[in-house]
């Protein structure tokens, strides 16, 4: 995939990312100021529904005792009647409407005993106790007309009677004149905390509203003995609302309610749904990243097999190279004359053969590995022994370069359990490997020590050593550290992956330690038995 390309998609996936993260989270904060804001209306409308309760019980009990009190008194002291009447005719219809409304006073002379209070109204040890009742009358009548023109009769055809206490403005005269009276009173004679906590829990339940609440009574600011235990002026939001009101809508009084646990309550309606939207914001992320590292994995993959498919070019041209000067020496009848010659070019054909079908196999083998199509028999075997065996396949090539292979066995027990020529080749591979990263002489060490129940070979070179990052991945399949077109090191990047799966079915441990320039030291660690 072109580098630009690559570059533009990573960033375009991301900036999604992103804005679908952004719209979630604003989504969610939005929900809560949208619930935050319907639940201070109910929570109002409750409020005011409770005060309106309150006071229209108040103003009940009024009237309750205004009606037991008059019929206690019995007849009023005085009386008085009061009659308007009104008439028109429609000339259209020949119709007389006649309407009457007629007012009966009362008046009860009472003393104040009945109020509970003393000379509160002026110092009068009496009170005015009135009464009025009204009587509504409306009438139409149809003028009978004779074939002279002359009027006969009058014919009732509609009549309505309506009889009532007070009307609209009256009953509003009448409840102000109580309304003055009460302020006179105590707020914990007007209404009691068992009340308010009956009202408030029947409104709050009537809307589904579950949660815990305090609530109290204040009068210009000041606490009054009408509140719950847990109530504090101060702390969460409160919500408020005006108790007992005058005609002119004004009190001084004020109903305060809060809840303590209020933004618990506004996340936990909408934690379902930001649950679920975090869940599939999580989802998204992980497919996101997983894109990410496939698309990273897949790029890496296809830089590590152009350079396999380089090195394995290189690796095979010299064995073919060698293989067709060869067979054309072979071909020429002067060398088939020459028997010796004949036989070291067979020997070379045969040699570099072998040297390629190696190669062949050591890919065969990875790729058994790993679909676990490779059958590996164990046997108690000496690991001296393996380690001893492949020092003899290297000793003479690092002898020809100068060097050196000391081995230092000292571990007291060395059996385990495993397949010898598979763990041959792991240890070969290792000590291949230390010997081509030795640009100059090699020299090598191996180490044997028993930890716990296990046995720790240690191979160490003073070779090239590598870099962290190339450290993290030298058992990775097919990797090798790049070095351009340049192949001054031979290999396909098999060798230490085929020692990592052999070692990991032996249920064991492989690492390396390293430092640039410095050389590397490679621990095998397996089971003893």
């Amino acid at each position: 995939m072109n580098k630009k390309l690559f570059v533009l998609l990573v960033v375009l996936m991301s900036l999604s990312l992103l804005g679908i993260i952004f719209v979630q989270v604003y989504w969610i904060r939005t929900s809560i100021n949208d619930k935050e804001e319907q639940f201070s209306r109910t929570v109002t409308d409750i409020l005011d529904k409770v005060a309106s309760r309150v006071e229209k019980r108040e103003m009940k009990e009024y009237s309750d005792r205004l009606a037991s009190m008059a019929d206690s008194v019995g007849k009023p002291k005085s009386a008085q009647f009061k009659n308007f009447m009104f008439m028109e005719r429609d000339l259209d219809s020949d119709e007389i409407l006649f309407y009457s409304h007629g007012i009966l006073e009362e008046d009860y002379n009472i003393t104040s005993a009945f109020f509970d209070i003393n000379n509160t109204l002026g110092g009068e040890d009496s009170t005015t106790l009135k009464n009025f009742t009204s009587r509504r009358t409306k009438q139409v009548f149809k003028r009978e007309t004779g074939l002279d023109g002359q009027s006969y009769s009058l014919t009732p055809i509609e009549k309505v009677t309506s009889i009532g206490n007070l009307s609209s403005i009256e009953r509003a005269a009448w409840e102000d004149v109580f309304m003055e009276y009460a302020k006179s009173q105590p707020i914990h004679k007007r209404v009691s905390k068992q009340e308010l906590e009956l009202l408030l829990s029947q409104e709050l339940s009537n809307r589904n509203i579950d949660i815990d609440y305090e609530y109290g009574v204040y009068s210009q600011g000041y606490p009054t003995k009408i509140r719950s235990r847990k109530f504090k002026f101060s702390g969460s939001k409160m919500y408020k609302a005006p108790i007992f009101k005058d005609s002119e809508g004004v009190s001084n009084f004020s109903l305060l309610l809060t809840f303590p646990s209020v933004k618990r309550y506004i996340f936990s309606s909408v934690m379902g749904m930001a649950i679920l939207s975090f869940i599939f914001t999580l989802v998204i992320m992980l497919a996101y990243s997983s894109a990410i590292y496939q698309l990273l994995k897949q790029k890496r993959i296809s830089e590590i097999k152009s350079d396999f498919i380089n090195n394995m070019t290189h690796e095979f041209k010299t064995p073919i190279a060698t293989i067709n000067l060869a067979v054309e020496a072979i071909r020429n009848p002067k060398s088939i004359e020459d028997k010796e010659k004949v036989l070291r070019y067979l020997g070379m054909i045969r040699d570099e053969n072998k040297r390629m079908h190696a190669q062949v196999e050591n890919v065969l083998r990875i790729s058994k590995l790993e679909k676990n199509q490779l059958d590996i028999n164990k046997d108690r075997v000496n690991m001296h022994d393996i380690i001893t065996d492949a020092i003899a396949h290297i000793e003479l090539i690092v002898q020809d370069r100068g060097g050196y292979v000391n081995a230092h066995l000292n571990a007291e027990r060395s059996e385990v359990l495993a397949n010898e020529m598979h763990m041959t080749n792991v240890v070969v591979n290792i000590l291949d490997n230390a010997v081509k990263y030795s640009p100059e002489t090699p020299k090598i060490d191996v180490y044997t020590e028993v930890v716990k129940n296990s046995i720790v070979i240690k191979v160490q070179d003073q070779g090239a050593g590598m870099s962290k990052v190339v450290l993290k991945k030298v058992f990775e399949k097919f990797y090798r550290e790049h070095t351009g077109d340049i192949h001054n090191v031979k290999g396909h990047g098999l060798g230490l992956a085929y020692v990592k799966r052999i070692i990991d079915d032996h249920q064991g441990e492989v690492y390396a330690e390293s430092e640039k320039g410095k050389g590397s030291t490679f621990f095998i660690k397996l089971p003893l038995i």
